[in-house]
């Protein structure tokens, strides 16, 4: 028995994305080139940002974190699900499960806030420009990251307190790819009421707040661009934008879909390939996302590669 609690399960079983063992090879290479990439990707992001005074402003503050969170959430299961495409079977301890579960959900809901954060951001930017330094102070922005970490502590908290208290008995296999939330609940053989209360109101909570949030900000955002007259000034606004709604769309449609909707074994299979696109796409596209088209970050890179010229 797992100590701390009344289960009867001390380890779980992992189903993953796929039993076909023509398809364990195939996707094994191609969930560990994303990893890399992710990996690679965002590091790159932090390091530039850190290493490059310029900057050090408050949408790269907030990118800086948004890179730090996508490495951070993609790492709690990617090496645990690379696994399971080259074994039989894929275990994992009652206590790693639930700490993966606990991570997984702190990043997740660190990922929806921060992406918030940007949003008020581009809206204070576009909106209120000759107030931008005052109303997004280094002390506003610590207390918006701050407020996110501390909203994602709790809701992770909320998530793994009561999964605890559940009962597993002698079903043990999870149809996922990583311990989370619907795939645990239909493994327990005592209620699950109070979980999946709490689920709809802390995911509720989660995807409303920062998507009522974000649809506001753009809102005056859109008012304001309209009424710009040249049309040079209307697509620079929109370009500052795009980036970051094409991130939203991406991981709050899929974590939508995921979570927003009743559970049943069929609507488990299609939750785990929505889950692929927030828990593995999302990390992966952001770098390319926010750098591409990004004047910023290529002058950073010029920068880098100049001083290993000289």
């Amino acid at each position: 028995m797992a100590p701390g609690n009344a289960s009867l399960v001390t380890e779980f079983i992992l189903v993953g994305l796929t039993d076909l063992p023509d398809l364990q090879l195939p996707l094994f290479c191609l969930f560990l080139l994303m990893y890399v990439v992710t990996v690679l990707g965002n590091l790159c992001l932090v390091t530039l940002i850190g290493l490059n005074s310029h900057l050090h402003t408050p949408m790269y503050f907030f990118l800086f974190n948004l890179s730090f969170i996508d490495f951070c959430y993609s790492s709690v299961f990617t090496p645990k699900m690379l696994i399971h495409f080259t074994s039989k079977k894929n275990i994992i301890s009652y206590r790693g499960c639930m700490t993966q579960l606990y991570f997984f959900c702190f990043f997740v809901i660190s990922e929806c806030y921060v992406l918030t954060s940007m949003a008020y951001d581009r809206y204070v930017a576009i909106c209120n420009p000759l107030l931008y330094n005052v109303a997004m102070s280094p002390n506003v922005c610590s207390l918006l990251m701050l407020g996110s970490y501390l909203m994602a502590f709790s809701g992770a908290m909320a998530h793994t307190g009561c999964m605890l208290r559940l009962t597993f008995c002698d079903a043990n296999t999870i149809n996922h790819y990583l311990c989370d939330i619907l795939p645990l609940l239909q493994l327990s053989c005592t209620s699950t009421y109070v979980n999946e209360l709490v689920v709809f109101i802390v995911v509720g909570v989660n995807i409303i707040v920062p998507t009522v949030t974000i649809f506001v900000s753009y809102g005056f955002i859109l008012s304001s661009i309209l009424r710009i007259s040249s049309t040079e000034g209307r697509s620079k606004a929109f370009s500052t934008c795009s980036s970051h709604i094409i991130a939203v769309s991406l991981f709050f449609g899929s974590g939508a879909f995921m979570y927003l909707k009743p559970s049943s074994a069929r609507s488990m299979d299609e939750g785990k390939i929505s889950s692929v696109f927030y828990t593995n796409v999302v990390p992966l596209m952001n770098p390319f996302i926010y750098s591409l088209r990004n004047k910023d970050i290529k002058l950073a890179l010029r920068k880098i590669q100049s001083r290993r010229v000289f």
